[in-house]
Protein backbone atom coordinates (compact mmCIF):
# COMPACT_ATOMS: atom_id res chain seq x y z
CA UNK A 1 0.00 0.00 0.00
CA UNK A 2 1.71 3.56 -0.95
CA UNK A 3 1.89 5.15 2.24
CA UNK A 4 1.21 8.92 0.63
CA UNK A 5 -2.33 7.42 -0.57
CA UNK A 6 -3.55 5.45 2.31
CA UNK A 7 -5.85 6.98 5.06
CA UNK A 8 -6.72 9.95 2.80
CA UNK A 9 -10.11 9.83 4.11
CA UNK A 10 -8.56 11.10 7.70
CA UNK A 11 -10.52 13.94 8.16
CA UNK A 12 -10.50 16.49 10.80
CA UNK A 13 -8.55 19.07 9.19
CA UNK A 14 -5.34 17.06 10.05
CA UNK A 15 -5.83 17.51 13.70
CA UNK A 16 -2.78 16.11 15.17
CA UNK A 17 -0.81 14.78 12.14
CA UNK A 18 2.93 13.79 12.55
CA UNK A 19 4.29 17.05 11.82
CA UNK A 20 3.33 18.70 14.81
CA UNK A 21 2.53 15.68 17.06
CA UNK A 22 3.24 16.95 20.68
CA UNK A 23 3.09 13.88 23.31
CA UNK A 24 4.44 15.68 25.93
CA UNK A 25 1.16 15.35 28.49
CA UNK A 26 -1.20 12.48 26.88
CA UNK A 27 -4.62 11.47 28.60
CA UNK A 28 -5.54 8.28 28.31
CA UNK A 29 -9.37 7.90 29.02
CA UNK A 30 -12.60 5.99 28.77
CA UNK A 31 -15.68 5.71 30.17
CA UNK A 32 -15.03 3.53 33.25
CA UNK A 33 -11.99 5.87 33.96
CA UNK A 34 -14.50 8.97 35.10
CA UNK A 35 -16.29 8.63 37.99
CA UNK A 36 -19.57 8.77 36.46
CA UNK A 37 -18.99 12.11 34.10
CA UNK A 38 -18.59 11.96 30.29
CA UNK A 39 -14.90 10.63 28.91
CA UNK A 40 -15.46 14.03 26.62
CA UNK A 41 -16.05 16.76 30.07
CA UNK A 42 -12.33 15.04 31.15
CA UNK A 43 -11.13 15.60 27.81
CA UNK A 44 -12.48 19.00 27.50
CA UNK A 45 -11.01 19.72 30.76
CA UNK A 46 -7.80 18.35 30.20
CA UNK A 47 -7.40 20.35 26.95
CA UNK A 48 -8.24 23.74 28.48
CA UNK A 49 -5.48 22.72 30.75
CA UNK A 50 -3.13 22.32 28.12
CA UNK A 51 -2.66 18.62 27.60
CA UNK A 52 -1.56 17.88 24.20
CA UNK A 53 -2.56 14.00 23.37
CA UNK A 54 -5.80 12.29 24.31
CA UNK A 55 -6.49 8.55 23.76
CA UNK A 56 -9.34 6.63 23.75
CA UNK A 57 -9.23 3.69 25.56
CA UNK A 58 -12.42 1.57 26.17
CA UNK A 59 -11.59 -2.04 26.36
CA UNK A 60 -15.34 -3.37 26.97
CA UNK A 61 -17.56 -0.90 24.32
CA UNK A 62 -18.12 -1.92 20.91
CA UNK A 63 -16.91 -0.57 17.78
CA UNK A 64 -20.21 1.27 16.90
CA UNK A 65 -19.77 2.59 20.80
CA UNK A 66 -16.03 3.66 20.92
CA UNK A 67 -16.88 5.93 17.49
CA UNK A 68 -19.96 7.82 19.40
CA UNK A 69 -16.91 8.15 22.31
CA UNK A 70 -14.90 9.45 19.30
CA UNK A 71 -17.25 12.08 17.79
CA UNK A 72 -17.94 12.88 21.41
CA UNK A 73 -14.30 13.45 21.89
CA UNK A 74 -13.45 15.27 18.79
CA UNK A 75 -16.54 18.19 19.65
CA UNK A 76 -15.03 18.71 23.05
CA UNK A 77 -11.15 18.77 21.84
CA UNK A 78 -12.60 21.53 19.47
CA UNK A 79 -14.69 23.54 21.55
CA UNK A 80 -11.90 23.50 23.85
CA UNK A 81 -9.58 25.24 21.75
CA UNK A 82 -7.54 22.35 20.50
CA UNK A 83 -8.23 21.68 17.11
CA UNK A 84 -5.11 20.66 14.70
CA UNK A 85 -2.83 21.24 18.19
CA UNK A 86 -4.22 18.07 19.76
CA UNK A 87 -3.95 14.32 18.62
CA UNK A 88 -6.70 12.39 19.47
CA UNK A 89 -6.06 8.41 19.06
CA UNK A 90 -7.67 5.16 19.57
CA UNK A 91 -6.23 2.28 21.69
CA UNK A 92 -5.79 -0.90 20.25
CA UNK A 93 -8.62 -0.73 16.81
CA UNK A 94 -7.30 -0.09 14.27
CA UNK A 95 -10.91 -1.04 12.52
CA UNK A 96 -12.23 2.27 14.60
CA UNK A 97 -9.97 4.16 13.82
CA UNK A 98 -10.36 3.64 9.88
CA UNK A 99 -13.83 3.92 10.31
CA UNK A 100 -13.53 7.27 12.57
CA UNK A 101 -11.73 8.58 9.71
CA UNK A 102 -13.79 6.93 6.90
CA UNK A 103 -16.84 9.62 9.06
CA UNK A 104 -14.54 12.37 8.78
CA UNK A 105 -13.71 12.37 12.47
CA UNK A 106 -10.56 13.95 13.22
CA UNK A 107 -8.77 10.62 14.34
CA UNK A 108 -5.27 10.64 14.16
CA UNK A 109 -3.91 7.47 14.69
CA UNK A 110 -3.72 4.56 16.68
CA UNK A 111 -1.84 3.27 20.05
CA UNK A 112 -0.64 -0.40 20.25
CA UNK A 113 0.18 -2.69 22.24
CA UNK A 114 2.86 -5.80 21.44
CA UNK A 115 -0.41 -8.28 21.11
CA UNK A 116 -1.90 -6.14 18.53
CA UNK A 117 -2.38 -5.59 14.82
CA UNK A 118 1.82 -5.13 14.34
CA UNK A 119 2.23 -0.84 14.36
CA UNK A 120 3.85 -1.15 10.41
CA UNK A 121 0.49 -2.72 9.27
CA UNK A 122 -1.73 0.19 10.91
CA UNK A 123 1.12 2.49 9.08
CA UNK A 124 0.07 0.37 5.88
CA UNK A 125 -3.67 1.06 6.11
CA UNK A 126 -3.62 4.86 7.83
CA UNK A 127 -1.05 6.42 6.01
CA UNK A 128 2.20 8.66 5.80
CA UNK A 129 0.55 10.57 8.08
CA UNK A 130 -0.81 9.30 10.66
CA UNK A 131 0.12 8.99 14.38
CA UNK A 132 1.30 5.33 15.28
CA UNK A 133 1.80 5.14 19.14
CA UNK A 134 3.43 2.03 20.43
CA UNK A 135 4.06 0.24 24.11
CA UNK A 136 6.78 -1.71 25.42
CA UNK A 137 8.75 -2.21 27.90
CA UNK A 138 12.76 -1.50 28.34
CA UNK A 139 13.45 -5.57 27.86
CA UNK A 140 11.09 -5.62 24.84
CA UNK A 141 13.33 -3.24 22.89
CA UNK A 142 16.08 -5.66 21.59
CA UNK A 143 12.74 -7.81 20.39
CA UNK A 144 10.90 -5.53 18.76
CA UNK A 145 10.61 -5.85 14.78
CA UNK A 146 12.70 -2.98 13.27
CA UNK A 147 9.44 -2.60 10.65
CA UNK A 148 7.54 -1.83 13.58
CA UNK A 149 10.13 0.48 14.99
CA UNK A 150 10.37 2.45 11.90
CA UNK A 151 6.75 2.82 12.34
CA UNK A 152 6.43 4.33 15.22
CA UNK A 153 6.19 7.84 16.22
CA UNK A 154 6.58 7.00 19.73
CA UNK A 155 6.34 4.47 22.47
CA UNK A 156 4.57 4.51 25.71
CA UNK A 157 6.21 2.70 28.51
CA UNK A 158 5.64 1.76 32.45
CA UNK A 159 4.69 1.59 35.10
CA UNK A 160 6.40 3.01 37.58
CA UNK A 161 3.82 1.78 40.28
CA UNK A 162 0.94 0.09 40.27
CA UNK A 163 -2.30 1.29 39.20
CA UNK A 164 -6.11 0.28 39.19
CA UNK A 165 -6.50 1.61 35.77
CA UNK A 166 -4.56 -0.99 33.98
CA UNK A 167 -4.52 -3.79 36.90
CA UNK A 168 -2.03 -6.17 34.68
CA UNK A 169 0.53 -3.45 33.97
CA UNK A 170 3.89 -4.35 34.78
CA UNK A 171 2.50 -8.14 35.63
CA UNK A 172 5.73 -10.79 34.71
CA UNK A 173 4.69 -14.18 33.93
CA UNK A 174 4.14 -15.62 37.08
CA UNK A 175 1.96 -12.73 37.80
CA UNK A 176 4.31 -10.66 40.03
CA UNK A 177 4.09 -6.87 39.70
CA UNK A 178 7.20 -4.95 38.73
CA UNK A 179 7.85 -1.55 38.59
CA UNK A 180 9.64 -0.03 36.36
CA UNK A 181 12.46 2.46 38.00
CA UNK A 182 13.63 5.62 37.10
CA UNK A 183 16.88 4.61 35.85
CA UNK A 184 15.41 1.64 33.68
CA UNK A 185 13.49 4.79 32.11
CA UNK A 186 16.44 6.77 31.57
CA UNK A 187 18.59 3.98 30.23
CA UNK A 188 15.32 3.53 27.64
CA UNK A 189 15.12 6.49 26.72
CA UNK A 190 18.37 7.07 25.59
CA UNK A 191 18.60 3.71 23.62
CA UNK A 192 15.29 3.93 22.03
CA UNK A 193 14.84 5.43 18.77
CA UNK A 194 11.59 6.61 18.93
CA UNK A 195 10.64 9.67 21.68
CA UNK A 196 9.57 7.89 24.55
CA UNK A 197 6.30 8.52 27.23
CA UNK A 198 5.98 7.16 30.42
CA UNK A 199 3.06 6.31 32.53
CA UNK A 200 1.51 3.86 34.97
CA UNK A 201 0.30 5.42 38.51
CA UNK A 202 2.26 9.05 38.08
CA UNK A 203 1.46 11.76 40.33
CA UNK A 204 1.94 15.01 39.84
CA UNK A 205 5.15 15.31 42.42
CA UNK A 206 6.94 12.50 40.19
CA UNK A 207 7.07 14.44 37.04
CA UNK A 208 9.76 16.21 37.43
CA UNK A 209 11.79 13.19 37.91
CA UNK A 210 10.42 11.09 35.19
CA UNK A 211 11.24 14.25 32.71
CA UNK A 212 14.79 14.59 33.67
CA UNK A 213 15.34 11.03 32.22
CA UNK A 214 15.23 12.62 28.67
CA UNK A 215 11.40 11.06 28.58
CA UNK A 216 9.34 13.06 25.95
CA UNK A 217 5.98 13.30 28.05
CA UNK A 218 3.74 11.79 30.71
CA UNK A 219 0.72 9.67 30.08
CA UNK A 220 -1.78 9.31 32.75
CA UNK A 221 -5.53 8.08 33.42
CA UNK A 222 -6.51 7.95 37.24
CA UNK A 223 -4.87 11.21 37.85
CA UNK A 224 -6.98 13.41 35.47
CA UNK A 225 -9.89 11.35 34.78
CA UNK A 226 -10.22 10.18 38.29
CA UNK A 227 -9.65 13.53 40.00
CA UNK A 228 -12.32 15.31 41.91
CA UNK A 229 -11.62 18.51 39.33
CA UNK A 230 -9.96 17.13 36.23
CA UNK A 231 -9.02 20.34 35.05
CA UNK A 232 -7.51 21.53 38.27
CA UNK A 233 -5.40 17.90 38.45
CA UNK A 234 -4.61 18.35 34.78
CA UNK A 235 -2.84 21.63 35.46
CA UNK A 236 -1.06 20.56 38.56
CA UNK A 237 0.54 17.64 36.25
CA UNK A 238 1.84 20.51 33.64
CA UNK A 239 2.83 22.52 36.03
CA UNK A 240 4.76 19.70 37.79
CA UNK A 241 6.30 18.56 34.21
CA UNK A 242 6.99 22.36 33.26
CA UNK A 243 9.01 22.72 37.05
CA UNK A 244 11.33 20.35 35.14
CA UNK A 245 11.98 22.30 32.07
CA UNK A 246 12.58 25.57 34.12
CA UNK A 247 15.15 23.96 36.59
CA UNK A 248 17.47 22.72 33.46
CA UNK A 249 16.24 19.36 33.70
Amino acid sequence: MNWDTAGSHAGGQGAGRRGALDVSAYLVVGPDDTRGRSAASVVAAAVRAGFTAVQLRAKRQEAREQLALLAAMARAIGEAGGAGRVALLVDDRLDVALAARAMGLPVAGVHVGQKDVPAHICRQFLGREAVIGLSAHPADLPHLAAEDIEAADYIGTGPLYRTASKPDAGLDADGRFEARSLGEIAAFTKAAPRPVIVGGGLRAADLPAVRRTGAAGFFTISAVAGAEEPEKAARAMLAAWNEAEGAGR
